[in-house]
């Protein structure tokens, strides 16, 4: 352990590391960077705080949100004034939430805006506001020995009986001290690579969530990076755009991930490309990344590594990645023992094997190769109103794992002795939960849940007996459903056609019976698996595992009930943006990709279902349209800031000489600003560039017909050689010029919206043309609601623009030499909207202060 006597000495070296950045997240369309020194401060303000609240050591503090810096503020605040955290999946339901702060007796608790709003929280989001007020100066910490608790952790899986697994400082500090002594002999090799990134998609409510989020990446001087989307494409996007280096996932995402590379080499011609992956198992490092360096530059360069747990890793997974040249860390643990018990080498490591027992661990097989584990980071025990030890007389724990170790040491995961469910994204369910969530329903009068093996892994599976035939087994899932959290969701259920279950001679219910009778009825074999077995001849519900995404959306839209034949557009009410939202969900649900294109007013939620029940997109090579990045750096900058001043005012002041009102208001403005503006012709941009201060015109992006701007980059096929040139070398002039970036008027929305974004983030004001088309009467046409979300998730201020007396001249036929002051420029009061606003109340809003100009 070192001199540490508990994890607020980590904080030390957060302080020493100063502005490096820590902690990289997306905050709306916006990205945030966080020091180490501005985490440590708000660690200090936040235990300053929770002083003032009268939090004391010992007492428990909940922490319910999403990855965040604010979110490692917290828990280093918590912990600076020895007050026990206690973290919840973002995902955990509601009651499941209330029951574990009755068990607690949580004394404060921190919310992020993505749960469930909580009385009296404090807000995640908010929380370096909050505390802004107290001094950034370190905190003497409350005196913290290394057998005080840290944490209680609630598993995965107990909604009925919740059960948190306490762990105390030095439980995290046994399994830290060796790895920190191990990376210390490798640091002078990571200046070479400085800063190692990170890319952590594990929920930091989690034990490993934390080693890889708070404690191992400081230690390297790292930069974590958050992302919410688990859709393979946007993970690959951020690696190679963010340069990681290193992505931390379960199991789960890098079969993903491997399907997906291995579409994308199949949709770019490589032949033989499994067979490829096959015989590089001979190559040496260097040959194999040769071999596949069409994947490495998808990546990008400086990728290297996934780091994996929660779950076990299947072998031909790793075997994979490894022959495609990269390397993969599996380590082997449980919350129990703070998350580890064995851990992979980097570079020594064992092949299948989930590494070595760490320094300071004892570890024996038991009774039918059951694993023992032993040593200073195993878990005082279980909470229940105090601590309830869990480790036997002589301190070794049963982990309820199989295994087996090599004459060296390795050690080889063999499964789980429990009969517990564990999910492809590496969550545990416990059947006990989905039963007594069952039992409480009326319709039901005895249940039982199986495991089986679904599309992408093992799932439950609810067997009911129903009280009566008319009964409503569908209902009765469904109302189970809503206590239960989004991993545990019901999705494959069934009717018993007898009285009673077979039973042991203990009346227990022998639930590999079970599976045999459904199996030899055919009601767990084929893709349609239960079809025939709802109670009294009910049709299939629509949206058996697309129910719970889509019902969390439509409540918010629509009343209507769901049906396989209803309509997303006409039935069920969504527009194109909240299409949008329920194609996000479902791509983070199920990580596969999908076309937005797909999703067409015509489009059903059979249609969505059968996509996601095949498991593939709907187009592997959905249309793209042009984001140039180049444009927005040197020296593209450079010389459109030339052009600018030589060619395109000069130019629009002889055509057009504009009357500007209201220039007061932009001066006012600070930082990047949005300009939203009524469209007429096709140089209003350059109109409105004229009547801009010159700080806002020199670093301007502009949004424009997304259709438009992808026909000229790609000419559709047939395009005659010189059209397509001519297209062509419009496309690049327009970039250059304006700095032009696609806004689709039908699909690809989130990739305008993210781009927008990236824009602002390099210091760039975006001019946008809300109603997305030019006017044919003069009159300003309703603004789409894609301005909304701009609006609100940018986090800038938004200056309204009205061009006055250019439809005259339209109407006229004049194109050239407008007389003087007979086009004017209006700019508005700048209005700042909350992220938390809704997007379709900003752009109506937006749209009335446009139009009273």
């Amino acid at each position: 352990m070192g001199a540490r006597s508990s994890i607020n000495g980590y904080l030390d070296d957060f302080l020493r590391r100063g502005r490096e950045t820590a902690y990289v997240q997306r905050r709306g369309l916006r990205t945030e960077r966080w020091s180490y020194r501005r985490v440590a401060e708000t660690a200090f303000r936040t235990a300053r705080e929770l002083e003032a609240r009268g939090v004391s050591k010992g007492e428990r503090v909940m922490l319910w949100g999403a990855n965040s810096a604010e979110w490692v503020a917290a828990f280093f605040g918590c912990a600076l004034r020895g007050a026990v955290v206690v973290p919840l999946d973002v995902e955990s339901a509601p009651d499941f939430v209330a029951r574990v702060r009755a068990q607690v007796g949580a004394r404060l608790t921190f919310a992020g805006s993505d749960v469930p709003r909580q009385p009296d929280a404090l807000a995640l989001e908010d929380l370096a506001l909050t505390v802004a007020h107290h001094s950034a100066a370190p905190y003497d910490s409350v005196e913290t020995a290394p057998e005080d608790l840290l944490e209680i952790i609630y598993t995965s899986g107990t909604t009925d009986e919740p059960r948190g697994v306490t762990l105390a400082h030095r439980n995290f500090l046994a399994n830290l001290a060796p790895l920190e002594e191990e990376i210390a002999r490798f640091l002078r090799w990571e200046r070479l690579v400085h800063p190692l990134r990170f890319l952590n998609l594990v929920p930091l409510s989690h034990v490993f969530g934390q080693f890889m989020g708070i404690f191992v990446p400081q230690l390297l001087g790292g930069e974590v990076h958050f992302q919410d989307s688990l859709n393979p494409s946007e993970v690959v996007e951020t690696v190679r755009r963010r340069r990681v280096s290193v992505v931390v996932a379960v199991p789960r995402l890098l079969e993903t991930l491997r399907e997906y590379v291995e579409r994308q080499e199949e949709a770019s011609g490589a032949r033989d490309f499994a067979g490829r992956v096959e015989r590089a198992a001979r190559l040496s490092p260097w040959r194999r990344w040769w071999e596949f360096r069409r994947a490495h530059r998808r990546f990008g360069l400086k990728f290297w590594a996934f780091v994996t747990g929660g779950a076990t890793l299947p072998e031909e997974t790793e075997k994979f990645w490894r022959r495609l040249g990269f390397a993969v860390l599996q380590g082997y643990g449980m919350t129990e023992t703070a998350s580890l018990i064995a851990v992979n080498h980097p570079f020594k490591s064992g092949r299948g094997s989930v590494g070595r027992t760490l320094p300071g661990q004892e570890i024996k097989l038991g009774e039918g190769g059951e694993i023992l584990v032993r040593g200073a980071n195993v878990s005082p025990g279980y909470w229940a109103g105090g601590v309830r030890p869990i480790a036997d007389a002589d301190g070794w724990l049963r982990t309820g794992d199989l295994g087996e170790m090599d004459a060296e040491g390795n050690i080889f995961f063999k499964g789980r002795r429990k009969d517990v469910i564990v999910t492809d994204a590496g969550l545990n369910i416990h059947p006990e939960d989905l039963e007594a969530a069952l039992a409480r329903q009326t319709e039901v009068r005895l249940c039982t849940v199986v495991r089986v093996e679904g599309v992408r892994g093992d799932e439950p599976l609810a067997v009911l007996i129903l009280k009566d035939e008319k009964a409503d087994a569908a209902r009765a899932v469904e109302r189970a459903n809503e206590g239960l959290a989004r991993h545990q969701q019901i999705r494959r259920w069934a009717v018993w056609p007898e009285q009673d279950f077979p039973r042991t001679p203990t009346r227990k219910v022998r639930k590999r019976d079970v599976v045999a009778r459904l199996k030899a009825d055919g009601v767990i074999d084929g893709e349609d698996a239960g079809a025939n077995a709802f109670a009294g001849g009910a049709s299939r519900p629509a949206g058996r595992g697309l129910e719970p995404v889509i019902s969390s959306l439509v409540t918010r839209h629509s009343s209507l009930p769901l049906d396989s034949s209803a309509k997303l557009s006409t039935d069920l009410k969504l527009d194109s943006l909240a299409r949008v939202e329920l194609l996000s969900a479902i791509e983070d649900r199920y990580q596969i990709e999908l076309d937005e294109a797909a999703f067409t007013a015509a489009t059903t939620v059979g249609d969505i279902e059968k996509i996601v029940r095949e498991g593939a997109a709907a187009s592997d090579a959905p249309a793209r349209y042009p984001y140039p990045r180049w444009a927005q750096r040197p020296p593209f900058t450079w010389l459109r800031l030339a052009l600018l001043y030589a060619v395109v005012l000069p130019i629009t002041s002889i055509l057009c000489w504009v009357r500007v009102r209201g220039r007061e208001q932009v001066e006012a403005a600070r930082g990047p600003v949005l300009f939203v503006s009524n469209h007429v012709t096709f140089v209003d941009h350059a109109l409105i560039l004229s009547a801009l201060p010159g700080r806002f015109r020199r670093r301007f992006a502009i949004a424009q017909e997304g259709e438009r701007l992808r026909w000229w980059r790609r000419a559709p096929a047939g395009t005659p050689p010189l059209r397509r040139l001519r297209w062509l070398a419009q496309y690049f002039l327009v970039v250059l010029f304006f700095n032009t970036f696609s806004l689709p008027q039908k699909s690809g929305f989130r990739r305008s919206f993210a781009y927008a974004g990236e824009s602002v983030d390099r210091g760039f004001n975006l001019l946008v043309f809300p109603e997305g088309t030019r006017t044919d009467d003069g009159a300003l046409k309703p603004f789409m609601g894609g301005t909304g979300i701009l609006a609100t998730k940018l986090g800038v201020p938004v200056v309204p623009v009205r061009i006055e007396g250019l439809f005259e001249l339209k109407r006229r036929g004049r194109k050239f030499f407008a007389p003087p002051g007979s086009v004017t420029v209006t700019f508005g009061e700048a209005v700042k909207f909350a992220p938390t606003d809704d997007p379709a109340d900003a752009a109506r809003e937006l749209e009335r202060r446009v139009a009273a100009l």
